[in-house]
């Protein structure tokens, strides 16, 4: 959606079916996508490739509190098969992925903060063929709302991830993250607010307009 808004046409790939997905979709195996529009050609007609590849296994979540008492399993790590296929489009590209020990460079970092709004969401984003400065990162302004290790805070963030402990409702989510084309609990928890995409979107824009002034 922020890449929409910035004033791109979208094309969203997804494994899983998303009927609420606003933008032209394709169900498919990413990986395997990418390799086929390589092979055809048919990469040609984008600018820009955004990946957003399984979290699980970096992110700060999963190697911290998760591991260390237990929880959880193990997850895939694609993001290395990923940027040889990026590498391989020759086009500009972002690979997207929480805090965490993901095998990503962290060319940007955002945090929800930066945009005013109900969650902190910190991402990384690596850029590959392109690059924009750094922005600032405001001091938070008090707790994520819930419990974290048995202590309940109050705060003006909630949590859009998991469920209880204090975590966020699905209205609370959507209102949170400016996300209001659905409404499934899985597809909020797993997004991104489209104040980081338009940022990113309107960078590479920039940067891209820099080069051919």
């Amino acid at each position: 959606m922020g890449y929409h808004l910035a004033g791109f046409q979208v094309d969203g790939i997804d494994i899983i079916d998303r009927p609420r997905y606003p933008f032209a979709f394709h169900q498919a195996d990413a990986l395997g996508a990418l390799a086929h529009l390589i092979a055809t050609g048919e990469i040609g007609r984008y600018a820009l490739v955004h990946a957003s590849p399984p979290c699980q296994e970096g992110c700060a979540l999963t190697v911290g509190t998760n591991r260390s008492r237990g929880w959880g399993r193990s997850h895939v790590q694609l993001i290395p098969e990923l940027r040889a296929l990026l590498d391989a489009t020759g086009l500009p590209y972002v690979i997207e992925q929480p805090n965490g020990t993901a095998p990503v460079r962290p060319d940007v970092r955002l945090c929800g903060e930066s945009f005013r709004l109900g969650v902190l969401r910190h991402r990384s984003f690596e850029l590959g063929r392109w690059s924009t400065p750094q922005p600032p990162h405001p001091r938070h302004r008090g707790y994520v709302r819930g419990y974290r290790h048995g202590v309940y805070r109050d705060g003006p963030y909630v949590a859009a991830y998991g469920s209880g402990g204090g975590k966020a409702t699905v209205p609370e989510m959507q209102t949170a993250m400016g996300i209001t084309w659905t409404a499934v609990r899985e597809e909020l928890t797993e997004a991104i607010p489209p104040a980081f995409t338009r940022s990113i979107a309107t960078a590479f824009t920039t940067a891209r307009q820099e080069v051919f002034a």
